[in-house]
């Protein structure tokens, strides 16, 4: 990985990598994805009843740690992941699949516009999400990001309401509301990629980014693996409230250390051994 690729995902937040995995790197990631999806989390969801097409994700799975190993450890991703940030140290954190259909007639909607640093409790530069499609998209079809947003302001969450997607997460006043960025679509630089498989696109968790519709008839499957470095720190949101964390504390041994973590108080160094150390 060269300095140019480094300086685009540090300033732009996200790069694309073309025939980044080999065909047999490909297969092992979709054998993990497919597992993923027959193998539901209690984090799994659908998309709510009578909305046009189907949408089906999941993700922090605690059972999934064993059957993510050879998508580390098989395939040059960490590798890349550490070339990015021009840092040694790679740590898995979590996976996130996701199964999109459009309906007979009409299109899955979109995802709406987010940051995904609301929802986690880290921080840091050293934090990276790569995105893994399975099959070939065009750039309507694809995710869109917002060029340099992940050095802005952090925002409260969506709800991913279908009336109002900026509706807040957090009613606690703490994160900025989101802004309506699909009806200004003109004032940001937005910008997506075609991709095929093989191909990556890996982002800073921080990027504002949505999901382009998906057409009547067509499908996108994509597993997306999260990974923190060597500066990453706890950060607490406005939901982990004392009587949450108690809640946390007495769960330790069943459930997913991007919970545990909160424990250590803000500012911590975002580690817990449970998860996996892929470099070096």
């Amino acid at each position: 990985m060269d300095e140019i690729r480094r300086e685009e995902f540090r300033e732009r937040g996200v790069v694309a990598l073309r025939a980044a995995v080999s065909p047999t790197e490909l297969s092992i990631l979709r054998r993990a994805f497919d597992w993923s999806i027959a193998n539901p989390g209690r984090n799994a969801s659908s998309i709510k009843p009578r909305t046009p097409g189907k949408l089906y994700n999941d993700l922090t799975n605690p059972d999934s740690f064993p059957v993510y190993v050879d998508a580390n450890a098989k395939t040059g991703i960490p590798t890349m992941v550490s070339q990015l940030w021009g840092k040694p140290e790679v740590w898995f954190m979590y996976e996130q699949v996701f199964l999109k259909t459009g309906g007979s007639e009409t299109s899955a909607p979109r995802t709406p516009w987010h940051q995904d640093l609301p929802y986690l409790p880290v921080t840091g530069n050293d934090l990276a999400v790569v995105w893994i499609p399975f099959e070939s998209l065009d750039t309507s079809e694809s995710l869109e990001f917002i060029v340099g947003s992940h050095h802005g302001t952090l925002h409260n969450g969506s709800r991913f309401s279908a009336e109002d997607p900026t509706t807040p997460l957090y009613n606690t006043g703490e994160l900025p509301r989101l802004p309506d960025i699909e009806a200004n679509r003109d004032a940001y630089d937005i910008v997506s990629f075609a991709v095929d498989p093989g191909d990556l696109i890996i982002f800073h968790p921080g990027m504002l980014h949505g999901g382009a519709p998906i057409a009547p008839g067509k499908q996108r499957s994509t597993l997306t693996l999260r990974y923190f470095g060597e500066d990453a720190q706890v950060a607490l949101r406005p939901n982990d409230t004392p009587a949450i964390l108690e809640r946390i504390r007495a769960k330790q041994s069943v459930i997913h250390p991007l919970q545990i973590v909160k424990l250590l108080g803000n500012g911590a160094p975002f580690r817990h051994k449970k998860f996996p150390v892929c470099l070096p």
